[in-house]
């Protein structure tokens, strides 16, 4: 079941998102030396508290039961865009549905909150991610190289009308 968070989630989310994206940083060799500011990292409950109460974002669990197994969470932005942040799905309950679903989900949210067009930001070499959000729609848009990363970020949009 998908439904929104409260503040009594945010410390479930934090453990989503840091667990998710740790496979991420294993597979393609971020570290927190080399790549302290990615989400695997940075991610921490004053993070996503500032989220949900400064930046008003809405965010999405994924619950089995009482335990959270999925999130994501939009940043609305001016000129109908919004961007789709920490889309993610613990390891173990992978490939069942669950990150499809959730995208369906935010791309409803998106709409419903006034957005034409979705932003994401992926690690560029992960070809596999960007394939699967290509299935859904999404157009790749450019790359950029930041020193703080040991990665390339890719950019990709998806028209929601």
């Amino acid at each position: 079941m998908i439904r929104e968070l409260e503040q009594k989630d945010i410390q479930q989310s934090v453990s989503v998102i840091r667990n998710s994206f740790k496979t991420v940083a294993d597979e393609f060799g971020i570290t927190q030396e080399n790549g302290a500011r990615f989400t695997a990292f940075a991610t921490d409950e004053g993070r996503i508290h500032w989220h949900m109460f400064g930046e008003r974002r809405p965010m999405y669990g994924f619950f089995d039961g009482d335990n959270m197994i999925g999130y994501y969470s939009l940043l609305i932005k001016d000129h109908g865009e919004c961007e789709l942040n920490n889309l993610s799905v613990l390891p173990e309950y992978r490939h069942h549905g669950i990150g499809y679903s959730l995208l369906e989900h935010s791309f409803e949210k998106a709409k419903e909150s006034g957005c034409l067009k979705m932003n994401i930001g992926i690690v560029e070499e992960n070809a596999v991610l960007r394939k699967w959000y290509e299935k859904y729609g999404f157009v790749h848009t450019g790359t950029e190289k930041y020193d703080f990363f040991p990665f390339t970020c890719g950019y990709m949009e998806k028209q929601l009308v």
